[in-house]
């Protein structure tokens, strides 16, 4: 038992490289082939007739071994593999060295034989005359050779990120691998990648500076972090630049490194939109220039005659717009098929096409429009990472299959977003779980914007697109874990795992380009002084963590953690403070005046953060973080950053005492009845109050409770700017059935009375379950009391999938509807004081009807009234997606009626396959303004 224990704790403790993979590399120098010790290094054996990108690949391992252990091996790649320990690396049917193995008998790869870019790993003794032993890295073709190359890499200790976010290499004196079993793995998306756009100013100016513009050494560098992250689509940065055309060795370099390259969804034929900008004749409308535009194409496809790709067919308006009002199905049906003929005599048949249904264009389908069997149909996200549209199970069987592209990153309506990550991983898993359950896995392709301040959503994109499967929702928090453990070590990974998911979360809620300082209450609810206080929570774990790193893994730790918290925590006390400033300001408090020095205090705070981003590595990431954020007022960037306005006031002379009460923005003595919210049996909850001064001098203040059971933690003092006092019960001597209590409070000459309500009701204690408190009962999804489900069906927590807390949602995520007779539903036992009118708010994630035909369905009900049935999308305005979007939720009401007190079962039925709940409020008349709305009622177990 000791020994399995000691190994167990071995094992915890070796970093988890390939996230999820089967481990084969061990650091003791004990494993069946020694890949370096005692200052040797296996060779590494290719065959020199392997496709380029496999030697490419090849070298990037050697160089990998070298970062690890000091050591470099000789990379060999003609003569016969010898020596007691070798490395073997090369294609089935490509090369000699793999497919001598295999005629002898010594190795089979049957796994991988005829799979898409399948590789296998395996150790194998006396393979051939002269050698000991021997791991043998085998790929089905070339991109399978490269991922299982870049495996031994990220086992070894060598992360994907190490240069595009300086993640050292954790040194280690031997390495050695263990692998009698073939290891063996392939995807399951077809093509997996990514589109670098909106990618100025701060990409395009760090590749101007670093390397000149968007020229192969620039895309060198785009390319090896692709294969790295098992990626092999691009989409290319085409804001100002011409793949193809800026630099001729762009595309050669492409397809040698084995990376397919395509045009984004608004540029056809593998043409550039910057091109036409440059050289076009006439006007971009194929009805009036047809002829221009066809020999336009045509140039795109002789200029990548040779090199592997995915053609972008169909046409949008000049510019990423909508086609003219004028176009119609036919045109477009018609622009596709003369670029099938087109693709057919240039290039021949059997070349991979893409028909992105982007915005209007899925219209066109839905009005009618088709296009060929083995046209690839990309569906599309509506630019804030809700699916629009996925295969109807009759379109499933289409030869070309479906995919999916995604957005990390948007310019355009309600708000541009392209500052820093604002997507949490539980959203991207839930909707490419959808996708995936839908079969739409030919393509993914997502957006990242300038590529580095999405590293984290980017790698799980194309992490999950690899094998969905291997990472169910529950395992969310291992994926961090594992990323963590990787890039830093296992010391810390659950505290970075922790904040990387907490600062994603708490941005999606609402993009930072979005913020305003009504956005959160600073009355109700305490709410903007909550979400600040979130964010300052995980910036000085962030701090924490960074001083204990060592002094090599800060520079990664900034870029990839730290900056972002610390970035996102600035603006978001920017805009409360501002808040509180305006608000502080209408009541006269002296303290606005400090709050407005606050303000700009974090205004060149956030200034600093980026001059510290851009300074790293001697300034390698100069320019990356120039994106503005801060002043929108209107969907585009604001062309500087812009502090949110704040005002002083001019102090009255002498002193003069204001007090105001928690959930009132009206303060003593402009408002002459003052009461706190209840103080709550039930909640146990301290209640504040702020004596503050509107006067140049300080004055002396006292508070005294009238009852002896209300307490303070502050009974007198000095007030010079303003002073909180928390205001509680001794529960246990307050009289049953009390309603009420007082406080009285003395300073600068005048008393002022303070009503304290207090909810202690007499009779029987409530039961289990959510207990009403000031006038609701506001529950979180996953706190259910009952999860009912068919046989077939299941429940489904998605942790941290909501504003929040998490998600509840349904399995599997395909199924057909189902009717309120099916009793898929989630029960909720409350208690109630209120009678009368009642209203259930209820918060969903953002999901789109994405099937055709009605839209999505829940029903709910209180006791046993009639289910009210909700049609999630009956609403199509542009007002109300855009509301939903920016919220980051939908949010929808129904009424009902409680008749009596007490006990009552709350329940809510999901009618359809992709509902997400994420929370309810039963209103009974409390509810008071806020974003988030109130916090979760107390609940007796």
């Amino acid at each position: 038992m000791r020994a399995l224990l000691a190994l167990a704790l071995f094992l915890a403790m070796l970093p988890a490289w390939a996230l999820d993979a089967r481990r084969f590399v061990s650091f003791d120098g004990q494993g069946a082939v020694t890949l370096a010790a005692r200052g040797r290094a296996a060779p590494l054996y290719l065959d020199g007739a392997d496709h380029a990108g496999v030697l490419r690949a090849a070298r990037d391992l050697q160089a990998d071994v070298r970062r690890v252990t000091g050591l470099a091996p000789a990379l060999r790649t003609d003569g016969a593999p010898a020596g007691r320990d070798v490395v073997i690396v090369g294609t089935v049917g490509r090369s000699a060295l793999i497919d001598g193995l295999v005629a002898a008998g010594k190795l089979d790869v049957v796994a991988i034989r005829g799979k898409w870019e399948g590789w296998q790993a395996q150790t194998l003794v006396q393979p051939l005359p002269g050698v000991a032993r021997a791991l043998v890295i085998a790929g089905s073709d070339k991109r399978g050779t490269i991922y299982g190359i870049y495996e031994l890499s990220r086992q070894i200790g060598v992360s994907p990120w190490h240069w595009w976010a300086d993640v050292p290499a954790t040194r280690h004196a031997a390495l050695s691998v263990t692998a009698a079993q073939p290891i063996s793995d392939a995807p399951v998306v077809r093509y997996r990648g990514i589109f670098l756009n909106d990618e100025a100013p701060a990409l395009t100016g760090w590749a101007k500076e670093k390397f000149g513009g968007y020229n192969h050494r620039f895309y060198a560098k785009v390319f090896e972090l692709l294969l790295r992250l098992r990626g092999n689509y691009l989409w290319p940065a085409m804001w100002d630049a011409a793949f193809f055309a800026d630099d001729p060795a762009n595309g050669r370099l492409a397809d040698q490194y084995g990376i397919v390259m395509g045009t984004s969804h608004h540029e056809p034929m593998m043409r550039s939109h910057k091109e036409w900008q440059r050289g076009g004749q006439g006007p971009w409308d194929y009805s009036r220039n047809a002829d221009v535009l066809r020999e336009f194409w045509r140039g795109g496809l002789r200029a990548t005659r040779d090199f592997e790709k995915v053609i972008t067919l169909g046409m949008r308006g000049d510019g990423d717009e909508p086609m003219s009002r004028e176009a119609n199905v036919a045109l477009l049906e018609q622009i596709v098929a003369d670029q099938r003929a087109m693709i057919g005599q240039e290039l021949g048949d059997g070349v991979p096409q893409a028909w992105a249904l982007y915005k209007e264009v899925q219209e066109y389908y839905e009005q009618g429009m088709r296009v060929p069997d083995d046209v690839l149909l990309l569906w599309c996200d509506d630019n804030w990472g809700n699916l629009r549209r996925l295969p109807t199970p009759e379109e499933r069987g289409r030869a070309g299959g479906a995919g999916i592209y995604y957005h990390f990153d948007y310019v355009g309506g309600p708000r541009s977003y392209k500052w820093l990550n604002v997507t949490p991983l539980p959203k991207v898993w839930e909707q490419m779980h959808l996708a995936w359950r839908h079969d739409a896995t030919r393509m993914w392709i997502v957006n990242v914007g300038d590529l580095k301040p999405m590293e984290v959503p980017m790698e799980f994109f194309l992490d999950y697109a690899w094998n969905p499967a291997l990472w169910p929702a529950e395992r969310l928090d291992d994926w961090l874990r594992q990323w963590a453990t990787r890039e830093f070590g296992a010391a810390h990974a659950g505290d970075i795992a922790d904040i990387v998911a907490k600062y994603a979360k708490y941005n999606g809620r609402r993009r930072p380009e979005m913020l305003e300082p009504g956005t959160y209450s600073t009355v109700h609810y305490d709410e903007w002084a909550r979400v600040v206080d979130e964010y300052k929570a995980i910036a000085a774990r962030a701090g924490r963590v960074a001083r204990a790193l060592p002094r090599e893994r800060r520079d990664a730790f900034y870029q990839l953690v730290q900056h972002p918290v610390l970035a996102s925590a600035t603006v978001n006390e920017l805009y409360a403070t501002a808040a509180l400033n305006a608000l502080h300001a209408r009541q006269g408090r002296v303290a606005a005046n400090a709050l407005a020095a606050r303000a700009r205090a974090l205004f060149a705070q956030d200034a600093a953060l980026t001059r510290r981003y851009h300074a790293l590595n001697g300034g390698k990431w100069n320019h990356m973080m120039a994106q503005t954020h801060l002043g929108y007022t209107y969907w585009n960037q604001p062309p500087v950053n812009v502090m949110p306005p704040v005002s002083e006031v001019q102090p009255k002379a002498g002193a003069e005492m204001g007090i105001a009460v928690e959930g009132s923005a009206s303060a003593w003595p402009d408002s002459e009845a003052l009461a706190l919210p209840a103080l709550d049996v039930h909640e146990r909850r301290a209640r504040h109050l702020d004596i503050f001064n509107r006067g140049t001098q300080p004055f002396g203040f006292t508070v005294r409770a009238v009852e002896p059971w209300l307490v303070t933690d502050v009974a007198r003092g000095t007030v010079r700017a303003s002073q909180r006092v928390t205001v509680d019960a001794r529960w246990g001597d307050v009289p049953a059935g009390t309603t009420h209590g007082t406080l009285v409070v003395s300073g600068a000459g005048r008393d002022v009375r303070i009503r304290v309500p207090v909810h202690k009701p007499a009779g029987p204690a409530p039961g289990r379950g959510f207990v009403e408190a000031h006038g609701v009962v506001a529950i979180e999804a996953p706190h259910y009391a009952r999860a009912l489900a068919p046989p077939g069906r299941q429940w489904l927590e998605v942790p941290d999938h909501g504003r929040t807390l998490s998600g509840m949602t349904t399995l599997p995520a395909d199924a057909p509807a189902l009717a309120l007779s099916d009793g898929m539903r989630l029960e909720y036992d409350v208690h109630t004081y209120t009678t009368g009118a009642a209203t259930l708010d209820v918060t969903l994630a953002p999901t789109l009807d994405f099937q055709p035909g009605r839209g999505l369905r829940y029903a709910i009900a209180l006791d046993d009234e009639a289910p009210q049935v909700v049609e999630l999308h009956a609403d199509k305005s542009l007002a109300t997606w855009e509301r939903r979007v920016a919220d980051g939720a939908a949010r929808y009401s129904t009424r009902h009626q409680l008749a009596r007190p007490g006990a009552h079962v709350l329940k809510f039925w999901a009618l359809d396959a992709g509902v997400v709940l994420q929370r309810i409020v039963l209103d009974l008349g409390g509810q008071r303004t806020s974003y988030l709305g109130p916090p979760e009622s107390p609940r007796i177990p």
